[in-house]
């Protein structure tokens, strides 16, 4: 009997295909008691990212960023008319599709998991938005060096993800079905996995601390981002 082949090291357990067509209702359904929609907090982690590259960076509209883990493209809809070109990955064939769909001014591939389908030193900015706690644990260091591989020297890595010392962030994981397989990093984890691979730590801040969008609780986020109370953290950095 021939051996099974081996599933990707940073492959979810959840296959992701059949959300295809309703990956935002799924996520929406997630979230629906806090009274938001998918956008705010989609919008809300797009102007940290824009402030990240703009601060370390350059002008985004000169700049090549990645999205690593791309779903069906909501983030890099609000990215996309800021920088110069988006590219984005993802496991899912059909999701990749949607996301073109979406966004056709974007290139996107279906990769397997491993590798990145892009040369070394080729991207100004890598991110990934709630994606690593689908990948398995032996893949996380991986997942980041492939991250750090692509992107150019004096470029930015950035990883925003749900917190798991946030009561609400654990209510909203256990009601989306797309979450079955997620292990919740800290942000403790994944800046130890960042500074494992050739990457300089640049920020670690925790986010969306309340559900509100005006200037002053924006401010307010600025003010708490050192406190692990947030819905979401970022780690920021730099190749």
């Amino acid at each position: 009997m021939s051996a099974k082949p081996s599933k990707p090291v940073t492959a979810p357990r959840v296959d992701f295909e059949p959300y295809k067509d309703t990956y935002r209702q799924e996520i929406q359904k997630s979230i629906s008691f806090i009274g938001k929609d998918l956008d705010f907090f989609t919008q809300i982690k797009v102007d940290y990212l824009l402030k990240l590259t703009r601060r370390y960076v350059g002008d985004p509209a000169g700049l090549k960023i990645l999205d690593v883990g791309c779903g069906v493209g909501i983030t890099d809809h609000y990215l996309i008319r800021h920088f110069k070109k988006i590219y984005g990955v993802d496991l899912s064939l059909g999701v990749v599709r949607k996301a073109h769909s979406l966004n056709p001014k974007a290139s996107y591939r279906h990769y397997s998991g491993k590798t990145l389908p892009y040369a070394s030193q080729s991207m100004d900015v890598t991110f990934a938005v709630c994606v690593m706690h689908h990948v398995v644990p032996d893949g996380l260091d991986r997942f980041v060096r492939e991250m750090a591989r692509v992107t150019k020297k004096g470029g930015l890595v950035a990883i925003f993800e749900h917190n798991p010392l946030n009561p609400l962030t654990q209510i909203a994981v256990s009601r989306c079905d797309m979450d079955d397989d997620a292990i919740l990093l800290g942000a403790q984890r994944v800046e130890g996995l960042l500074a494992r691979s050739p990457l300089k730590i640049l920020e670690k801040k925790y986010i969306l601390f309340t559900p509100f969008r005006g200037g002053l609780f924006r401010a307010l986020d600025r003010c708490l981002g050192r406190i692990p109370l947030g819905a979401q953290y970022y780690v920021a950095a730099k190749k």
